[in-house]
């Protein structure tokens, strides 16, 4: 007798089975399968917190682009001030240098550093002050 135990060469053949009366016919049927509603509700939430997410981050982003923006227009603000302030000191300077020399064509003398000047106190001035 044959070894047939674990050796597929020597297997016994099979018989062939004669016409069958009926032919097997297999369909094969695919459902879709549907996800409960707590898997749903779990899927929903999920994406819920991701976009939630995404938009505090994109919110951040447009507040710090925005903050950035009106950094640069105060900037260039200040910038265009300091040159403002810079012609105005110039324009100090030289009216600065044209007072004593356009005093002394007016007819104004300069009084000397010992003499002291005494003003007149006049009556409006003293009602004003004393109301």
């Amino acid at each position: 007798m044959a070894y047939t135990r674990g050796n597929l060469a020597v297997q016994p053949k099979r018989k062939q089975e004669a016409n069958p009366l009926y032919r097997e016919k297999t369909k094969v049927v695919t459902r879709r399968r549907v996800l409960p509603l707590q898997e749903k509700l779990l899927y929903m939430l999920t994406l819920g917190a991701f976009i939630l997410v995404a938009a505090s981050l994109i919110w951040r982003y447009v507040h710090i682009y925005d903050l950035n923006m009106q950094a640069q227009i105060l900037d260039s603000e200040i910038a265009s001030n300091k040159k403002q302030i810079a012609t105005y000191k110039m324009e100090k300077q030289t009216l600065e240098q044209t007072i004593v020399p356009r005093a002394k064509e007016m007819g104004f003398v300069v009084p000397s550093e010992e003499s002291t000047i005494y003003v007149p106190l006049s009556s409006q001035a003293t009602d004003k002050a004393g109301k």
